[in-house]
């Protein structure tokens, strides 16, 4: 029973990479479970390396050619793999994280993604400046102390 599914994985395998090697406009990724899940490896925005074992040995000859021309359908397939640019929000966290990794200090509207500078709403705060004097006795420990990275 497990040798009957590997073989349906593999003949599944092998009907997408015959369709996208002969560029096909109907990919069957969805005919096994296997064929989904490398479905962005085989024809997405991946490079992805296939490594081909055979034998010498005259007593597998057959095993060693239908290798063979496995690994030459599957060199026909060309994918386009870019590289993902971060999004405008994923730059401004890196360059808030690279000024406070530095020790700069980071305006509270630079967090917040607020366009403009505001000079008065700085982040990087001291113990001093979050102390509460309210009458409930706990002297300001509610509030957060520093607002720093550590890494």
């Amino acid at each position: 029973k497990e040798a009957q599914s590997i073989n349906k994985s593999l003949s599944a395998l092998g009907n997408v990479i015959a369709a996208l090697s002969e560029g096909e406009k109907h990919i069957p990724y969805r005919s096994n479970k296997l064929t989904q899940l490398m479905q962005d490896s085989l024809g997405g925005n991946a490079k992805t390396l296939m490594f081909v074992n055979f034998s010498p040995a005259d007593y597998n000859v057959d095993e060693t050619y239908s290798s063979l021309n496995y690994a030459t359908r599957v060199k026909k397939i060309v994918n386009n793999a870019n590289k993902q640019a971060d999004s405008e929000e994923v730059s401004r966290l890196k360059m808030i994280i690279k000024k406070l990794q530095s020790g700069q200090t980071v305006l509270s509207d630079e967090i917040n993604g607020v366009t403009g500078n505001n000079d008065n709403a700085i982040v990087e705060e001291t113990n001093e400046d979050n102390v509460n004097n309210d009458d409930n006795g706990d002297n300001g420990n509610d509030k957060i102390s520093e607002n720093t990275v550590n890494t």
